[in-house]
């Protein structure tokens, strides 16, 4: 049987491709001046909040019940902190494009988590979109194995980030949390502000200063858009879409990031590339464009 997808889902993932998409090239100026523990903890921290009030101004309870705690910390522990943190040193120890490839494996993670564990049965077209979600992300690591070899750590680190993102969004999805997405969106930032405020504590930059006006913006901007919005329509599409479906949509993220980084720090876009797109877009395809049913047969 054929799942129809949402239109709501489509716009949310085009919103999503491009705000996440356009924020990978934006990172080395955001920590420029100061450290990445305090980058990430300023921005989840600001990013939560705003949601928050966001959502009580449209008359929404903050208030979470308390049988979904448990389910939104363990989720919340998989995706945004241990991906904060992993891929956070990955970028530290390989080359942060390449960091973004490894953390967008993701897709890879969700169906086999869902096949080997939860025993879900994934369709022909979900096992070929993944395929050719694996291609694209092979090709695209292709030209960074010598990086891999020198810096083990990064690799696995950036992989981690992404079984991370990959088992709290399997979490989250199949504990049925009914919360509205900006108030679970919200928490979840806030919460992963606690991990990542004593990182900064520990690891950051230990002195006071006040950054020059532009690092001041550019943290802005990724707080309250690729964090804030970003985060807000992929919770949104996950309660949409089945885990693996909504993982697969988000394997374009990191060809938006290679061009955007071709266009602002004139990175490398060539043949290669170029092959990962096409089979970038032939996995959405096979994943979101529903096939037309067989016409019916008139017999005379």
């Amino acid at each position: 049987m054929t799942r129809t997808i949402p239109p709501r889902a489509l716009a949310l993932l085009a919103i999503l491709t491009l705000v996440w998409g356009t924020n990978w090239p934006l990172f080395p100026l955001a920590v420029r001046e100061v450290s990445v523990w305090t980058f990430r903890a300023v921005s989840v921290f600001a990013a939560g909040a705003v949601l928050l009030v966001v959502a009580r101004l449209r008359g929404q309870s903050i208030v979470i019940p308390r049988r979904h705690w448990p389910t939104i910390v363990t989720a919340t522990f998989f995706y945004l902190v241990i991906w904060n943190i992993a891929s956070t040193y990955s970028a530290l120890m390989i080359p942060s494009g390449q960091s973004a490839v490894l953390g967008f494996t993701m897709p890879l993670w969700s169906a086999l988590i869902s096949w080997a564990v939860l025993g879900e049965r994934l369709a022909g077209r979900i096992v070929l979109a993944v395929a050719l979600g694996g291609a694209s992300v092979a090709l695209l690591m292709s030209r960074s194995f010598g990086a891999y070899a020198q810096a083990p750590l990064g690799l696995v680190l950036g992989l981690g980030a992404g079984l991370g993102w990959a088992i709290g969004t399997l979490i989250l999805k199949r504990g049925a949390v009914d919360v509205p997405a900006t108030v679970l969106t919200g928490w979840q930032l806030l919460i992963t502000a606690v991990p990542t405020t004593l990182g900064a504590l520990v690891f950051g930059d230990h002195r006071w200063f006040m950054p020059s006006g532009t690092s001041i913006a550019v943290i802005a901007y990724i707080a309250l858009v690729p964090m804030c919005i970003g985060n807000l329509c992929w919770f949104a599409i996950v309660g949409l879409l089945p885990a693996n479906v909504a993982g697969v949509s988000s394997i374009l993220v990191p060809v938006v990031a290679m061009i955007s980084g071709a266009l602002i720090h004139g990175e490398p876009l060539g043949p290669v590339q170029w092959l990962a797109m096409l089979c970038c877009v032939g996995a959405l395809s096979l994943v979101l464009l529903k096939p037309r049913p067989p016409a019916a047969r008139v017999d005379s």
